[in-house]
Order: structure tokens, then sequence, then C-alpha cells
């Protein structure tokens, strides 16, 4: 179980090693996304809070990547934080999360990537439940309900 430590370690001195990796180009992601899911998956955009019914799903299932389809997180680890954006505690496999210090906005953050193709799903924070005291804040638009 990864816990806070954990995460300042891969965002300080590197990420897990990926399992595989998909790339494409700017184009080849622009004409497979919707624009939506394009400015927040690839642009690094957040969606506004509340926006997306997914906060409040929590059928059994798995999360997977928008942009490439790489499970993500399961809906076991979900909860309701109240943050506005779906929440989970853990990531299914831990090599397909990474992890990057963030300081926009005036603010030290820790951002989530998806390993396998660099989208951009949300931010990590030391502030969930127990036992691993994660909370990761995802974008809705950068994941699909499978």
């Amino acid at each position: 179980m990864l816990n806070w430590n954990d995460i300042v370690r891969f965002a300080s001195r590197g990420n897990p090693e990926s399992p595989r990796r998909v790339e494409k180009t700017d184009q080849e992601w622009m004409r497979e996304l919707t624009p939506e899911v394009y400015a927040i998956a690839r642009a690094k955009g957040t969606e506004r809070a509340h926006s997306s019914e997914m906060c409040n799903l929590f059928e059994p299932g798995v999360y997977a990547c928008a942009c490439c389809g790489t499970p993500l997180f399961d809906s076991t680890e979900k909860y309701q934080s109240s943050s506005g954006w779906p929440s989970f505690t853990q990531p299914i496999d831990v090599a397909n999360v990474a992890y990057h210090k963030d300081v926009s906005y005036g603010m030290v953050r820790v951002e989530t990537t998806c390993n396998i193709c660099d989208a951009h799903l949300g931010h990590v924070f030391p502030d969930g439940p127990a036992p691993s005291g994660l909370r990761y804040c995802i974008n809705a638009l950068s994941l699909v309900k499978k």
C-alpha cells in the first residue's frame, strides 16, 4: 500500500518504470479525444468542481485512463471526499500512475499522470482516509468507467 512518503519519493527521485508506453502526437490526440477531454487530459486542465456525476458513482468496476485505456483505479478504493472530484485511496497498480512536483498557482502539490501515456489525471494529497492517508483527486474527464 502506497503512503505519502512513497508519493514524495516518486515525485522527487523518479517514478516507477512504466510497463508499456503509448505515445502519440498532439494532432493524433486531438483527433481521438473530445475537445473537453483533450483540454483536461492532454493540456493539463481542471474541470469545474462537482461538474461530473462520476463523483457520486459508486458501482463496482474499474476506472481507466480516458486516453489510452490503462486501468488506473478500482471502485473499491473510491470514496466520497466532498472535494468535487472523484477521489481514490490507491491506484490499481503502482506502475500505472506517475507523480510530478507541481508548483503552479502559488501552491506546492503533486500532480498525477498516467504512466503509460502521460495524460494529466489530477493531484494526490496526504489528507485521505486511513490506512493510506492518500486522496487521489482525479478529473472525471481523465477517466472512463469500465
